[in-house]
């Protein structure tokens, strides 16, 4: 039979980076395409001992429904260590933990944006983020990023002209995919402009706690003091992704809106996994499981830029130095005449996989020059087989 597709998502298509996937489950490709946490950073021993405690004193509360603001005690950790140690949130804010950061993302636009409403994102940005508000069928603007965040020239210019912007997205510090952290200038130039134009700013900070060099820069969410920052935080690259957990702190109206549509969605978010986060916070060293996933990735970011700068800068590609995150974003020469496409699939054809820069900018159609790498996942052997192939190949097409 004919299938009935909504126009709503007829136009969306897949994740370039799931679709990426698919090549890189083949043992013998080497995936620097993904975005996962460092095998070694899970800590298993600590998960499984809790589970059991919970499961032992706290069955029906773990296995039964829970509510949809989240389990309170999680709630109050997260408060309370983001309160005292980043000075995030105000009394006239409030908590909501979810399935996953991104579901940060797809509740806000599903409770402000209605269709053809103006979403300003970065260019490049996040790839899930960017599906989300196509899903609603928002207009997304790009800002070009600079190497201390979005142009601020172009952002005012945007909230000008742009029609009935509901929101403005940023992902502050280490910024998936370019690597970008925005400075505090510009945060609080970012701030001003959004407080003077009345758009929100979803702050979106899932790899904040990852900072493996350089100072830490206070957030938009902690100089709030109007209401119109949306803070999006994540356990998927602290705890584990597969737990599905993550938060917002916003503004109470909003929130309100924002859990009613998430009671439409899945009620709740897994109650095991809240109990499990809760625990791990208060009752072990949660500050020292931090430390050292830094110390993890720290030794892989520096391998890594050495194999870069071995490998890559020699053949005339170009990457953004880092000082956090996961990801590093790398560029061929803006003469070069080469289909970053083109490029992925041949790498992909000699046993290694990236993702081309296009699949992150808001324009799909726009073409690219740039290219993201993943350290946090591969081996050290992996990744220097991996960059070494990218680098053979630059060097030939070149």
């Amino acid at each position: 039979m004919d299938y009935y597709v909504s126009d709503r998502v007829k136009n969306l298509k897949p994740s370039a980076i799931r679709e990426i996937f698919k090549y890189a489950a083949d043992p013998s490709v080497v995936s620097l395409s993904a975005g996962n946490p460092a095998p070694e950073a899970f800590p298993a021993k600590a998960v499984s001992e809790i589970s059991a405690r919970i499961l032992s004193e706290e069955p029906t509360a773990a296995l039964q429904y829970g509510v949809t603001e989240g389990y309170a005690p999680l709630r109050k950790a997260v408060w309370d260590r983001l309160s005292s140690k980043y000075g995030i949130g105000t009394e006239n804010d409030d908590i909501l933990i979810t399935s996953g950061a991104q579901q940060v993302m797809d509740l806000l636009t599903k409770s402000t944006v209605n269709e053809g409403d103006t979403v300003i994102c970065e260019a490049p940005s996040f790839i899930g983020s960017l599906n989300t508000f196509r899903s609603y069928n928002a207009h997304l603007c790009g800002i070009p990023l600079e190497e201390d965040g979005m142009d601020i020239a172009a952002l005012e210019e945007a909230l000008q002209t742009e029609k009935n912007v509901r929101f403005i997205y940023i992902i502050s510090n280490f910024q998936n995919p370019s690597g970008v952290t925005t400075s505090l200038e510009k945060r609080k130039a970012i701030y001003e402009l959004a407080k003077r134009y009345g758009t929100l700013i979803l702050e979106d900070d899932p790899y904040g706690e990852l900072r493996i060099s350089g100072e830490s820069i206070p957030s938009i969410k902690s100089i709030d003091k109007d209401g119109i920052v949306v803070y999006a935080g994540s356990f998927s690259k602290v705890l584990s992704p597969g737990m599905r957990l993550g938060y917002a702190i916003a503004p109470k109206q909003v929130l309100q809106k924002m859990i009613v549509c998430k009671q439409g969605e899945d009620v709740h978010s897994v109650c095991w996994s809240q109990m499990v986060a809760a625990r791990f916070m208060t009752e072990y060293d949660f500050e020292g499981h931090l430390a050292m996933l830094r110390e993890i990735y720290r030794k892989k970011a520096a391998f890594c830029m050495e194999l870069l700068d071995k490998y890559l800068v020699p053949a005339g590609i170009t990457y953004h130095k880092i000082e956090g995150g996961l990801f590093i974003w790398c560029r061929l020469p803006e003469n070069a005449g080469i289909s970053m496409t083109d490029f992925c699939r041949e790498a992909v054809l000699r046993k290694v996989c990236v993702v081309p820069g296009n699949a992150f900018l808001t324009d799909e159609n726009e073409q690219s020059s740039s290219f993201r790498i993943n350290f946090s996942t591969p081996t050290d052997e992996q990744l220097e087989k991996g960059i070494k192939i990218l680098g053979e190949l630059a060097g030939e097409v070149l």
